[in-house]
């Protein structure tokens, strides 16, 4: 039997956050049969079926000091410059002298400086072929903080266009990024759209029961805050002590609570590209605009509501709780605003669930929202690609090419403003749960994207004849 080929995914960022690049590595791994070495920062733990893979070894840099983000301002330039430098030293280390050499670099872009740089000059010494996977343009990322004008940025593109063009194959997630990589930088891309992998899929009701039950003590407590969820924790009967929020336990087998509150999930990576605000200010709305719909007396106090709401008593428009999933640099600014709302029918957690749990809320939720608007208008949110894969249908914020892949009144809506976000939760949710004639069509929607393309039959058609390619055009 031959020796097995080799390739090397190198992701500047942490791969439990990088789905996209776990699903690459078990690809080039299962599909390709290569042994795959997955260079990348720790952190958050990536799927279990990566870390058991027999052909897939990960190995974990070591990170930038985070102690040099609490610089003072003035420094701020000089740990631009130094930093990059830092990195790049670490990548070639494991790049040029700690992993075996591979066949070919795949590389995730952004970040683009320093990564391209050292890839490419791996790739000269140990004599293989280069593969970048467009995500989005770093360039575009970096003028969210610095600005467009910045001389920084203006580098920072050049590195970007000039490294990119020297790859020896692209591989990027919509035709509007493949169309401005021809046109503006004359590169030729493949586009491989995100696919859900297996393991996100809709959620039993057994399924959903199980985690609920992992989750319940998360939901059930709001550090120190109260609202309309963990209110009623004090009404939770010892003699069911596997009831849930959401769920009971009866003679006949789990079933769902038909006065349970609407789970509405987003995950957010808490960055400006990401406006949280919006839902905050839809959140705000949607209380207002039911309380003004069933003309409740503003003197009524919370706790009276909450106390009719987990007795039994229904109304046309539920309770919501938002589970907003996700980790990043914003993440306290709007935990803090949240505490400061004081709603009566709606409830924020944020939490960061294991690379298993996330799948199942996906498919326990009611409904996605998604706030990612995109610094180059030419990417495709990954999380909206998961949340279809679960049969979740999804609200997300309009702009430029995300009709690739929201389809209107199919399988979810875009919003635009606050407001609209707020309109679409009354419209969806009304007489929840039995009676969301418009939601049960999106959810059904959703469901029929999951099943229209998976991510092996995607990567199968595109990315592997591309990876074939130009690890045989380096070798001949």
């Amino acid at each position: 039997m031959g020796k097995r080929g080799r390739a090397a995914v190198v992701v500047l960022g942490d791969i439990g956050r990088s789905p996209r690049m776990q699903y690459h590595a078990l690809s080039l791994a299962t599909q390709a049969s290569l042994e795959v070495d997955i260079i990348a920062y720790g952190g958050s733990d990536p799927h279990a079926a990566l870390l058991n893979h027999p052909s897939i070894c990960v190995h974990q840099m070591a990170q930038w000091p985070k102690f040099t983000q609490k610089l003072p301002w003035v420094l701020r330039y000089f740990v631009l410059l130094l930093k990059p430098l830092f990195q790049l030293l670490v990548l070639l280390w494991h790049l040029c002298i700690k992993v075996p050499a591979p066949d070919v670099f795949l590389v995730q872009n952004p970040p683009s400086v320093p990564t391209l740089v050292a890839v490419k000059w791996a790739s000269w010494i140990r004599h293989s072929a280069f593969i970048v996977d467009w995500h989005n343009f770093g360039y575009t990322l970096l003028g969210l903080s610095l600005g467009r004008g910045s001389r920084f940025v203006a580098v920072y593109r050049w590195f970007e266009k000039h490294y990119g063009q020297l790859a020896d194959g692209s591989l990027c997630v919509t035709k509007a990024m493949q169309h401005d990589l021809a046109q503006n930088w004359g590169i030729r891309a493949t586009v491989l759209y995100d696919q859900p992998p297996d393991f996100f899929h809709p959620a039993s009701i057994e399924e959903k029961h199980r985690l609920f039950l992992k989750l319940d003590k998360e939901f059930r407590q709001s550090e120190g805050n109260r609202d309309c969820i963990n209110h009623g924790s004090r009404h939770m009967r010892t003699d069911e002590p596997f009831d849930t929020l959401f769920t009971n336990v009866s003679g006949v087998g789990v079933s769902e609570k038909s006065t349970r509150p609407a789970l509405v999930v987003s995950s957010t990576s808490w960055t400006p590209d990401e406006d949280f605000g919006i839902l905050l200010e839809a959140a705000v709305m949607y209380d207002r605009r039911v309380a003004a719909i069933l003309n409740e007396d503003d003197s009524i106090k919370e706790e009276v509501l909450w106390d009719e709401m987990n007795d039994g008593k229904q109304n046309i428009y539920p309770r919501l709780l938002f589970v907003i999933t996700g980790k990043g640099p914003e993440k306290e600014k709007y935990e803090q605003k949240i505490k400061n709302l004081h709603l009566k029918r709606v409830a924020f957690r944020t939490m960061w669930l294991s690379a298993e749990d996330y799948p199942l809320l996906l498919g326990s939720a009611d409904l996605g929202v998604c706030l990612h608007t995109s610094s180059s208008g030419l990417d495709l949110p990954m999380k909206v690609v998961d949340m279809f894969g679960c049969g979740l249908p999804v609200c997300a914020a309009s702009y430029s090419c995300i009709e690739e892949l929201v389809k209107v009144e199919r399988n979810g809506l875009l919003f635009s403003s606050s407001s609209e976000l707020a309109d679409q939760l009354l419209m969806l949710f009304k007489s929840f749960p039995n009676e969301c004639t418009i939601l049960t069509s999106l959810r059904n929607g959703a469901l029929e994207t999951r099943s229209s393309v998976a991510w092996g039959t995607e990567w199968e058609e595109h990315a592997k004849p591309l990876v074939l390619e130009v690890i045989s055009r380096n070798c001949s």
